[in-house]
């Protein structure tokens, strides 16, 4: 027969165990803490910081005016971004982004952005005016126009139609400008 534990032993297996379930209750506090800690911070990510880590990958856009478009995210910058697919680019608004499908589950904080994310649509716009391709500009109600970007303004494109046409349009009213070259 087994001898019975004394007082003290036994005083002291209580005290491992309540130390034990203490320990217990203090981790699923913490893991919960840091759900919600985390989830309270997720709040802070945008749109941008999720397209900048997608970088490189195959994403597939819904935008306003346009539809569905997809291809590869070649690059970011403030309000815009560079989608290279089915032999042609798509310089894309990023707030007339409706739904992203493909992005990487991480996020890159604006403070480590490369100083090219912070160009303006306007750099990508003036690329075009300097490169006299034509495109279609893709405008917020669903119309488009066919164009060569000529000049670029400061709130502005200037383009010019296949009936040398010309026609101003909003930067907020171009949902995106695809490439026809």
């Amino acid at each position: 027969m087994a001898p019975h534990p004394s007082w003290d032993e036994q005083l002291f297996a209580l005290f491992d165990d309540l130390e034990g379930q203490a320990s217990a209750l203090y981790e699923l506090e913490r893991d919960a803490e840091l759900v919600d800690r985390s989830r309270a911070e997720y709040h802070h990510v945008t749109l941008d910081s999720r397209l900048v880590a997608s970088l490189g990958s195959h994403l597939a856009l819904t935008v306003a005016g346009v539809g569905r478009i997809e291809g590869e995210l070649q690059r970011l910058g403030a309000g815009w971004c560079l989608l290279s697919g089915h032999a042609q680019d798509w310089i894309v608004r990023t707030p007339r982004i409706e739904v992203v499908q493909g992005a990487s589950q991480r996020s890159v904080p604006e403070v480590a952005w490369s100083p090219l994310h912070k160009l303006s649509v306007s750099s990508a716009l003036r690329r075009l005016a300097e490169s006299q391709v034509r495109c279609v500009v893709h405008v917020g109600d669903a119309g488009q126009h066919e164009a060569v970007v000529r000049r670029v303004g400061a709130d502005f494109v200037e383009i010019s139609t296949p009936g040398d046409e010309r026609v101003l349009i909003s930067y907020d009213a171009i949902s995106a400008v695809q490439s026809r070259d």
